[in-house]
């Protein structure tokens, strides 16, 4: 039985369309293609996508099942985590990146948004032997930043540690055979990237990615690369622009909670200006109201020329900061934290994020020597 299309969060003027069009309940256009109700209603393709979005994330396709809180905790006990070879930011935010939730990285140009994902990438697919998940990747690439030598030098040097690891415990059983797995060509094999050039793109993959997942039940994580830049410019209808943002979070939320993976989104940071006009400092982008979106914010900043990562926002874990760096082999440890002065577990996030720089964008870095 359909539901009828005033009870979804669509605008008066895409309802009217709709009437218009003889469409009364979500059966009627749920099936429909993108290109199929544009042509239908004869409006533009973004138009149609963003109506096919809302009905989609809004549709109840069956009851939510009652669980208990005991349930909850096992699953939860149970739920893996993806390290980023960094350990102290793995210990921040409770064991590595989470499965089954959002977690999101903000951070201006050079920052390292970008070097994270590569990372976890690869990281996703460490055979479960050696403390991995043993899956496979989807990386989301928005900006073009995808750099195929940058995995190559990633992935290289998580095969050589891995391959150290196993020489050290050669007679533990399926050791061979799982390092077999973890070879740089199986790496790349398992990482599949897909380019977005504009948001439409981006919604339309986002609607494809659940039958991805279906038929691949192997990934383990999905990056996107990021979900600010073609959000940013080029929208007059702020509101649309909102929708459209959440409903793309909502589908991340539901493939995380349906297929046990993680989602880590890459944002940029905007400036923001005091009310006195005479201050700003740098916040994460797209406004307050995304800030509610993803599980898990870390924000990267740079002082004093260390980078370190600041987690803002955790369901579990106390908000804290830690220094990281960015080597030829990827996301490391500090090996001399004490050289350089960490800000305080205590300060506030709003001074934490606007101190950096004078609120002027760093020079950006691909990496940088240990």
């Amino acid at each position: 039985m359909g539901k009828e299309l005033c009870s979804f969060p669509l605008s008066p003027k895409q309802l009217n369309i709709l009437r218009q069009g003889g469409f009364v309940q979500d059966t009627d256009v749920i099936e429909l293609s993108p290109s199929q109700l544009a042509e239908e209603l004869g409006i533009a393709l973004k138009d149609s996508l963003a109506i096919l979005n809302i009905i989609k994330n809004n549709k109840v396709d069956k009851l939510p099942v009652e669980k208990s809180a005991y349930d909850l905790l096992k699953e939860e006990e149970e739920e893996t985590s993806i390290v980023t070879f960094c350990a102290a930011l793995d210990e921040m935010v409770g064991g590595g990146i989470p499965v089954g939730k959002v977690t999101e990285f903000c951070g201006g140009p050079g920052m390292g948004k970008t070097q994270f994902g590569i990372q976890l990438a690869v990281d996703a697919i460490i055979p479960e032997l050696f403390g991995g998940v043993g899956g496979e990747s989807i990386y989301i690439d928005c900006e073009g930043s995808f750099i195929c030598e940058r995995v190559v030098e990633i992935a290289k040097a998580a095969s050589n540690h891995i391959r150290s690891v196993a020489e050290s415990n050669s007679e533990e059983e399926g050791t061979r055979e799982a390092l077999q797995e973890f070879t740089l060509q199986s790496i790349l094999k398992n990482i599949h990237v897909y380019r977005c050039h504009d948001y439409i793109q981006l919604i339309a993959l986002s609607h494809i990615l659940p039958d991805v997942l279906k038929n691949n039940g192997k990934v383990k994580i999905i990056i996107l690369d990021s979900i600010a830049f073609h959000f940013r410019h080029d929208f007059e209808d702020m509101a649309l622009r909102t929708r459209l943002l959440h409903g793309l979070v909502q589908s991340f939320m539901k493939m995380a909670h349906d297929h046990g993976l993680a989602v880590v989104i890459m944002n940029q940071m905007t400036t923001k200006i005091a009310d006195d006009e005479k201050h700003s400092k740098l916040i994460p982008a797209l406004g307050t109201s995304w800030g509610h979106a993803c599980t898990i914010r870390i924000v990267l900043q740079t002082m004093n020329g260390q980078r370190f990562a600041h987690l803002l926002k955790s369901p579990t874990m106390q908000e804290s900061t830690t220094p990281f760096v960015i080597t030829i082999d990827g996301i490391r440890d500090v090996i001399a934290p004490e050289a350089e002065e960490e800000p305080s577990r205590d300060q506030p996030e709003s001074d934490f994020i606007g101190q950096f720089n004078n609120g002027q964008q760093p020079i950006k870095r691909l990496r940088t020597e240990p």
